[in-house]
């Protein structure tokens, strides 16, 4: 009887594991060969690389991002890589992160804050030790440390600055910034708010750790000849999301790529020039040095909450690839257990769900069917809860892979559709958001899976009635993919008469491509782009305007949502 594919190869990070192996294991098997390859290639802690990759220097002003040399062991510690996230009560509990130049030992951390830049307030950061140990392609092992701090900080006021600075006991201190605790759910504290998403970020710096690392290796630096490769199109659409001064970001999977492969295979460090081997991810855990220090203009002081994606699907980590981010993100933790990113949160009129595509995919299954159904059970529990509530006029769900799209790498994936539109029709959701597909697209609104009416630029969607309209937003930085043979972009100024899609398709339940005609994309992007989502609750009638915005600013897709308040 053939073996079962679970992956194709470059689908999920390759990891080390021989492909003839690889390709039928989970990532729960593929985390136990990797640690039975580690116990029999033992490296001593003497030999692992020291610290993060960690700020050339400290300003007398500021904390310099990690990316640019290693501190040495011996170094003052400071902290850098700042980031802020919403806890499971938004409007009441934020959650800081941060990452250390190097190991603390004995040296407490801790953050000062309060409700004035006079703080007034101290409490001692948690530490959690991420260590790596991972097959290098040259037959060796490639042995790290990283150190990152967080601490919670609840009973905060809705839709409150709080002001916060971290500290080290043996003298570093950082500036005074701020963040700000959601919008209460209730309708007397109700006023106009934004957020901003996108997905498939990664970074446009090569990290510097291990060394000798070339652009292109680790990096969004690998771009197609038709696109500049001297172009920092990531740092171009972060910059665009900190002007547009949101009051919270969403992140819709594939987050730093320090798996780069994809496939959720056991991960492997690959050198400039090296071969990967058949059944491995490329794997270098320092790209999350350079992440953090690019998103850090941002995220310090506006939360950002992630969802994940086939590329975050770690191997080299246990609980289901997903170790390495519990040690470095703050998850909400209000989602079904042992999904950890899966969680929902409220915003004033908006619940929000994150939720874990990894886990119904037909198109890479290294993590398909991990929690068993809890996730779904979860979804409709929290969208029933959400409609419920007539404090919630709309309802935003983020996940990676596409219920619908129509690009031809990766498509639609049917097993997002099996386990969740059927439930989005049933609640209404508003706006479903996706990642996966580098490209921007849109579609008309969607019940059962089919269009049920035109809607252009511009237009007025009236969700109760209308559907549930998809985008893919998979354009934050990696090279761009192409849609399918023969279909053309269409977008404000460029709009097609006709966006029938003929010769698309959706993978099914046997790990294919069923062919499939499409009649409901509306809007397709072939550049790097983000959404700015603007929302106006009121008495009688709430408004959210979706704006598309390439990574210079402008603007080429806008359509309103309106729904009748409930009393």
């Amino acid at each position: 009887m053939p073996t079962k594919r679970v992956s194709a190869p470059g689908d999920i990070p390759d990891t080390g594991i021989p492909q003839s192996a690889a390709a039928s294991m989970t990532m729960a098997e593929q985390y136990d060969w990797h640690q039975d390859y580690l116990r029999r290639h033992l490296v001593s802690r003497r030999n692992f690389l020291r610290g993060s990759a960690a700020a050339a220097a400290v300003a007398a002003l500021g904390v310099a991002p990690f990316g640019t040399r290693a501190y040495a062991a011996d170094a003052p510690l400071s902290v850098a890589n700042r980031r802020v996230g919403f806890g499971g009560d938004a409007a009441s509990q934020l959650r800081l992160a941060a990452q250390l130049s190097r190991n603390p030992q004995a040296t407490r951390v801790f953050v000062d804050h309060g409700p004035t830049p006079e703080l007034g307030a101290s409490v001692e950061a948690e530490i959690r030790n991420l260590v790596t140990q991972i097959p290098t392609s040259d037959g060796g092992v490639l042995a790290a440390e990283q150190f990152y701090a967080h601490v919670p900080v609840n009973g905060l006021a809705g839709r409150t600055p709080h002001f916060y600075r971290w500290r080290t006991e043996d003298g570093f201190t950082s500036e005074v910034l701020s963040a700000t605790t959601a919008m209460p759910n209730t309708r007397d504290a109700l006023a106009p708010f934004r957020f901003t998403m996108l997905g498939d970020q990664g970074t446009d710096e090569t990290p510097v750790l291990p060394p000798g690392l070339a652009a292109g290796d680790y990096d969004d630096s690998y771009y197609k000849s038709d696109n500049d490769p001297s172009v920092p199109h990531t740092t171009n659409l972060l910059n665009q999301v900190v002007a547009a001064h949101p009051d919270f970001h969403v992140l819709a999977g594939d987050i730093a790529y320090a798996d780069p492969s994809g496939a959720g295979k056991p991960p492997t460090f690959v050198p400039s020039g090296g071969k990967l081997a058949s059944g491995f991810d490329k794997f270098n855990p320092y790209v999350w040095d350079v992440y953090f220090g690019l998103i850090e203009a941002s995220a310090a002081t506006t939360p950002w909450m992630f969802a994940t994606g086939n590329h975050d699907m770690e191997a080299a980590y246990p609980i289901h690839g997903y170790g390495g981010h519990l040690t470095r993100l703050d998850f909400p933790g209000n989602g079904p257990s042992g999904c950890p990113s899966v969680y929902s949160f409220v915003y004033g009129n908006v619940a929000v769900l994150s939720l874990d595509a990894n886990d119904v995919s037909y198109e890479i299954t290294a993590n398909t069917g991990y929690s068993h159904g809890a996730q779904n059970s979860w979804t409709q529990r929290t969208l029933a809860a959400h409609r419920a509530n007539p404090a919630v006029d709309f309802i935003v769900c983020f996940f990676h892979h596409c219920a619908y799209s129509t690009t031809g790498a990766h498509a639609s994936d049917g097993g997002v559709r099996a386990a969740w539109t059927a439930l989005f029709d049933r609640y209404q959701v508003d706006l479903v958001l996706q990642g996966h597909n580098h490209v921007f697209e849109r579609t008309d609104p969607i019940r059962a899976d089919a269009p049920t009416r035109v809607a252009g630029d511009n237009a007025i969607v009236y969700p109760e009635t209308d559907g549930t309209v998809y985008y893919t937003v998979g354009s934050g930085g990696r090279p761009r993919y192409d849609f399918q043979p023969g279909e053309q972009e269409s977008y404000r100024g460029h709009e097609l008469a006709d966006t029938f899609v003929p010769n698309s398709y959706v993978w099914n339940s046997h790990g294919a491509e069923q062919p499939e005609a499409v009649a409901w994309s509306r809007v397709r992007f072939r550049n790097y782009a983000f959404i700015r989502v603007d929302v106006r609750p009121d008495t009688f009638v709430s408004e959210m305007d979706v704006t598309a915005v390439d990574e210079y600013g402008r603007e080429f897709d806008t359509v309103t949502y309106r729904r009748q308040v409930r009393t």
